[in-house]
C-alpha cells in the first residue's frame, strides 16, 4: 500500500461514493453493489482497488465478506493534505 495507489484509488468517482456508504458500517459486496447500476465484476474491482490501497478492510463470517473502512489510511491522506495548507498566521 503506497501513497500514490491511495491517491489513484480516491480520484475514481465510484469508489468514493463506495467509501461514503460504508461510512455507515460494514456492508457486504451485494449491498455495496445494490447502490450502482454495474455489473458485479466491475463492483469487484473497485472493491480490489479500494483494498491494495488500504482504504477498506474485509473481514469474512460464514459465507458473506463484511467491507469496512480503514480509518487509519484516511486519516493519513487528511493529515497530510491538512499539512498543505500550513500555517494561517504566517500570512499577517
Amino acid at each position: 500500500m503506497g501513497f500514490n495507489e491511495t491517491m489513484k484509488a480516491l480520484s475514481d468517482p465510484t469508489r468514493r461514493m463506495i467509501l461514503n456508504l460504508l461510512k455507515d458500517g460494514s456492508k457486504t459486496a451485494g449491498e455495496i453493489g445494490g447502490h450502482f447500476d454495474m455489473t458485479g465484476a466491475t463492483i469487484s474491482h473497485h472493491l480490489s482497488q479500494l483494498k491494495k490501497a488500504g482504504l477498506i478492510k474485509e473481514n469474512k463470517q460464514k459465507n458473506f465478506i463484511y467491507y469496512s473502512l480503514n480509518a487509519s489510511v484516511l486519516e493519513e491522506v487528511l493529515l497530510w493534505m491538512t499539512s498543505l495548507k500550513g500555517d494561517n498566521n504566517d500570512e499577517e
